[in-house]
């Protein structure tokens, strides 16, 4: 016996998106990444139909037509350490800038050909020259686990990757990808200098030559023995490279600076994955999406529903107390797809959704930063010292573009690239309403790490509005801060880096 279906419960349902080859248009074999939402915002198609209303004694309407239709789609979701890193790359319409990895984001993958313990290294028929004597690397999806983690490279050549300490056999490794995630110089290579204000890493005999840009973040110090200065440890922004890449100048540090020549240390510098709006045209990158939503079986198999042209619109970081980092994420698409379970799923190749543990609001925030910009201090005074809720967003301003003979949108537009947000932040000082009165130059960061993993969210400049100091009876004092990002002199509004790995040292302590 054959039972009707008379309800399907929406725990039935998935998500996952894949990449566009061009607008509304799939490659010949999609990915699809699976995803994980909590709840969904007006996702699908709205059909907007006219009726007849001719002059006729009978005052009846007559049945009307389908004359437009209203693509997109959002939902909320919890923010882990990989979940959001393809996306971002959609709302800040540019690629990622990667560290050299055998699993890139928009390349093709090397193969890994297995690992050899005896020599201690990592093989491929080709692909392994991107990294070189010296690099910190992370080793994942291999089979056997110490093959995994944290890695030294001794050498390497385009078929092997050979490390320092351990690894087991282990034959053809489909899913092993190598990341470089830092690197270690040499002992006494690097001296920390800080005079008249100014904050500078240089080396002697090794360079900075990693890709870094301005306005990028860096970890300074390791956990192993002799890999950090004394006193100088912790999170920095690149200011400025030289041309030589002998000499970092940074800001915004997290610590105090002092001077120190690093004599006997073999210091351990770690950087990730930057995505930042560009300014370059031939940097910036709109891309298109399909999401596709599955519905549950029925009679022949997974019904689903797809927005198609979808491009990423609104994204906005919440960060609430004493609860879990969550991201609501918007897209307005050209055109919405329902398939039966007859037709089934568009074709292509599934990855699930990776299953990672959320960033938490409460010991997974390294810090919150907002400051006044002073370029002679690059460890400036805070305008506050905790928040109690606080969010970032950003705002393509997408619109569809209509025309007669088309049902929904052929394409869309871009408007201003908008980033700005809220905090509610506990008040100390008086200085965070100046700030506001005074339309001061103002940055604010976010640093999110656990499990040797992190991102920074940064937004180097803003105006702030708000202010109004909030004094309620039994309760803490509170200062309400809207924040407007505007083009910083690094070139863009905002910029998130993804650490691959990062050492215990990085972790909130």
């Amino acid at each position: 016996m054959v039972c009707d279906v008379n309800k399907i419960d929406s725990n039935i349902s998935g998500l996952s998106f894949a990449e566009e080859e061009c607008l509304k248009q799939l490659p010949v074999t999609p990915v699809w990444f699976g995803l994980e939402p909590n709840s969904y915002s007006d996702f699908g198609g709205e059909v907007t139909t006219v009726a007849r209303a001719p002059i006729d004694p009978s005052r009846q309407r007559k049945k009307g037509t389908v004359t437009d239709l209203d693509a997109s789609g959002g939902f909320n979701t919890d923010v882990t350490a990989d979940n959001i890193t393809r996306l971002m790359q959609g709302f800040c319409f540019a690629d990622a800038r990667q560290q050299p990895q055998t699993a890139p984001l928009n390349a093709a993958k090397v193969s890994m050909t297995g690992v050899d313990g005896d020599d201690i290294k990592y093989t491929a028929a080709s692909g392994l020259g991107i990294f070189a004597a010296g690099n910190l690397i992370v080793a994942s999806g291999f089979a056997v686990p110490t093959n995994n983690g944290m890695k030294k490279v001794s050498d390497a050549i385009a078929t092997a990757v050979t490390v320092w300490g351990a690894l087991s056999d282990e034959g053809a490794a489909p899913n092993g990808a190598l990341t470089r995630v830092g690197h270690e110089f040499a002992s006494g290579d690097v001296a920390l200098t800080y005079a008249a204000g100014l904050l500078t890493l240089t080396a002697t005999a090794g360079t900075f030559a990693f890709g870094l840009i301005p306005g990028q973040w860096v970890f300074i110090g390791g956990d192993g023995a002799g890999t950090s200065f004394a006193n100088n440890v912790g999170y920095a922004r690149v200011a400025a490279i030289s041309t030589d890449n002998k000499t970092v100048t940074l800001d915004n540090a997290t610590w105090t600076p002092v001077t120190e020549a690093g004599t006997g240390i073999t210091l351990q510098v770690y950087f990730g994955t930057v995505i930042r709006n560009e300014k370059a045209a031939n940097l910036i990158k709109r891309r298109s999406y399909q999401l596709e939503r599955t519905l549950g079986q029925d009679a022949d198999g997974m019904q689903s529903e797809y927005l198609v042209g979808a491009v990423a619109n609104e994204f906005t970081l919440n960060i609430p107390q004493a609860d879990k980092l969550n991201a609501d994420v918007t897209f307005v698409a050209c055109d919405n797809e329902q398939r039966t379970g007859a037709v089934g799923l568009k074709a292509g190749t599934r990855v699930s959704a990776l299953g990672q543990s959320a960033f938490n609001t409460s010991s997974d925030v390294y810090r919150i930063r907002m400051s006044v910009n002073n370029s002679a201090n690059p460890n400036p005074t805070p305008l506050f010292g905790y928040i109690s809720e606080g969010s970032i967003e950003v705002n393509n301003n997408i619109t569809p573009n209509k025309a007669v003979g088309v049902l929904g949108a052929f394409d869309t537009s871009a408007g201003d690239f908008e980033v700005g947000g809220s905090v509610t932040a506990y008040f100390t000082t008086v200085a965070a309403t100046q700030a506001v009165r005074n339309n001061a130059d103002v940055g604010i960061y976010a640093i999110l790490a656990a499990n040797n993993r992190g991102m920074i969210y940064d937004i180097p400049l803003l105006a702030l509005g708000g202010g109004r100091i909030n004094v309620e009876k039994d309760n803490p004092i509170t200062v309400p801060l809207d924040t407007n990002g505007a083009e910083s002199k690094f070139g863009h509004t905002l910029l998130v880096e993804f650490f691959e790995y990062l050492p215990n040292k990085a972790m909130p302590q």
